[in-house]
């Protein structure tokens, strides 16, 4: 069956709607509320005792996130030249589904006496959910044209926003009626929805696994395995980027505004539940809001990025997000937190996805080692919210979690930095014999 350019894009945007579901109801929603009221030990408080040490819950959380990306920073850049070489970059991207999925499945036995399976399950589950990643950004400088990056991104996390959102709202359905379920209880309920999570992913993976082209595998004939050769096809794209400075700029400030933005996209939760004392519905309340208004914001971005280019546009979405973190720090009311997510909301989808297309933008022109470049933008994504996480944890274990905010502006302010000296011209890609 002829699989026609439109089908191929429509395909591309599915695997967002399949694997935000992971982002909002295991990361942000659902998950992260059932995990601080169940990670807690016999007097309900929050000092639990994970492998024979104590730790604070919201920083045992921190940390497991820490953990997953470093992970997959080290291993994807390595993966990504392999699957490159051999052609191979779909399987690549199946094989972290099932892995992430598996591990989503397994979150249902997660209660008070396993706190070891739930955590390590979560953190198996990131490295799933963000090994596909790179595999799937991958194919967006293959499968459209360069003035098509912006919308097109906007378009995936778009979709992404929408689906997880319905997921959401039908889990919800279980904690605001259980009687429509047989009154089931309110931990099973969430145990439920990390399996209905597993499902949804693996099914409306399906659909880009289908449409989304076969990798080429490499014609030149070299001596050695596949992972070998995927060592020297890291090599030779690392001395490809030795020779584009204003890609090598972009990710140095990407690295340092992303370790901003995913720490607080990953602890936002927990801060309004811990910090705030927020009842559960008006988390969930909040991450709604957020999901409507990242839709707006992606949208908005990609047409100011066509007026302005693309590094004005995220400077002054950077710019709001300083001014978001510094107002958490005065955030004590629930109503001035939901004013902090509506500001939070609308930069969240903006910066993601004119991050994702602006660097598919910088890549050489006509590369075929899309997989390749893509996994040092994953590793700088990873790298950073390691970092910013475990950063966080520890200044919220030492001092507190309202501290950590200041962390968060002071690393914003460095990305801005470094962003503004590139030039914000809407074409950037340079010809690969240039390299």
């Amino acid at each position: 069956m002829q699989k026609n350019k439109a089908s191929i894009l429509n395909a591309w945007c599915m695997y967002d709607w399949a694997n935000s579901v992971h982002s909002l109801v295991i990361v942000s929603a659902i998950f992260p509320i059932y995990f601080s009221n169940t990670a807690v030990n016999a007097q309900g408080g929050p000092d639990v005792e994970f492998l024979g040490i104590t730790v604070k819950n919201s920083a045992l959380f921190s940390f497991a996130v820490s953990f997953a990306f470093l992970f997959i920073a080290l291993i994807n850049p390595v993966l990504g030249a392999i699957a490159d070489f051999s052609g191979s970059k779909k399987r690549f991207m199946q094989f972290f589904v099932y892995l992430g999925s598996l591990s989503c499945l397994l979150l249902y036995f997660f209660d008070r006496e396993h706190l070891v399976i739930g955590v390590i399950a979560f953190a198996v589950s990131l490295v799933g959910w963000s090994g596909s990643i790179v595999f799937y950004n991958a194919y967006l400088p293959e499968i459209a044209t360069e003035n098509r990056f912006d919308t097109l991104s906007a378009r995936g996390f778009t979709m992404g926003y929408i689906g997880s959102v319905l997921l959401l709202v039908f889990n919800l359905t279980m904690l605001i009626k259980p009687e429509w379920y047989g009154g089931i209880d309110s931990g099973t309920a969430c145990r439920i929805s990390f399996v209905t999570v597993a499902i949804w992913w693996v099914v409306f993976a399906q659909i880009p696994f289908y449409y989304l082209p076969n990798g080429v595998a490499s014609t030149e004939k070299r001596e050695g395995g596949w992972i070998w050769n995927g060592f020297r096809e890291l090599k030779k794209v690392v001395g490809e980027l030795s020779h584009l400075p204003i890609t090598k700029r972009f990710l140095v400030s990407f690295f340092f505004y992303n370790m901003g933005v995913q720490t607080v996209m990953y602890i936002g939760t927990i801060f309004g539940s811990n910090e705030l004392h927020l009842p559960d519905n008006a988390l969930i309340v909040t991450i709604l809001l957020l999901q409507l208004l990242a839709i707006v914001g992606a949208y908005c971005a990609a047409l100011l990025s066509g007026k302005w280019g693309n590094t004005s546009t995220i400077s002054a979405i950077i710019v709001i997000w300083i001014g978001v973190c510094v107002a958490a720090y005065f955030v004590y009311t629930e109503t001035q937190f939901y004013g902090l997510a509506a500001g939070i909301g609308f930069v969240m989808g903006g910066v993601q996805s004119l991050s994702r297309s602006t660097y598919a933008k910088l890549l050489p022109d006509n590369t075929p080692d899309t997989a390749s470049y893509f996994s040092f933008y994953d590793a700088c994504d990873k790298f950073s919210t390691f970092l910013g996480t475990t950063i966080f944890g520890i200044i919220t274990q030492v001092s507190g979690m309202r501290n950590s905010l200041l962390f968060l502006v002071l690393i914003f302010v460095i990305g801005l930095l470094i962003l503004r000296r590139i030039p914000s011209q809407k074409i950037y890609r340079t010809p690969l014999s240039a390299s």
